[in-house]
């Protein structure tokens, strides 16, 4: 089993960077695909980065793209969520969560396996 606790989020004004990060224990995380979830209120959960095992490999959705940069330390067990350039449309809880399996480009949250408790990002305009 993998414990996932994310931490950073907060309150930022548009045009701000935050980085998020998201510590696992239970398990390495290093044979485990690392995502990155968020969800706005009312709305649904939508994906958001994902990153392969070794790093070597991110996606990252449209919405994101260029502003947003997902990294991971598996010496640290820890990955991390780089944003810039937020704006208000960003506001939302951040979750991260892991996926164990051959395919690590997963955008699906029902394919991912654990999941922290998230962390509250606010933009203001």
């Amino acid at each position: 089993q993998v414990q996932l606790v994310e931490s950073g989020g907060g309150l930022v004004q548009a045009g701000g960077s935050l980085r998020l990060s998201c510590v696992a224990s239970g398990r390495t995380i290093s044979t485990y695909a690392m995502g990155w979830f968020r969800q706005a209120t009312g709305k649904q959960r939508e994906f958001v980065a994902v990153i392969s095992y070794s790093g070597s490999y991110t996606y990252h959705a449209d919405s994101v793209k260029g502003r947003f940069t997902i990294s991971r330390d598996n010496a640290k067990n820890t990955v991390y969520l780089q944003m810039n350039s937020l704006k208000p449309e960003d506001t939302a809880v951040y979750y991260c969560a892991s996926k164990y399996g051959r395919n690590w480009l997963s955008v699906g949250r029902d394919e991912y396996d654990y999941w922290g408790q998230g962390t509250q990002v606010t933009v203001s305009s």
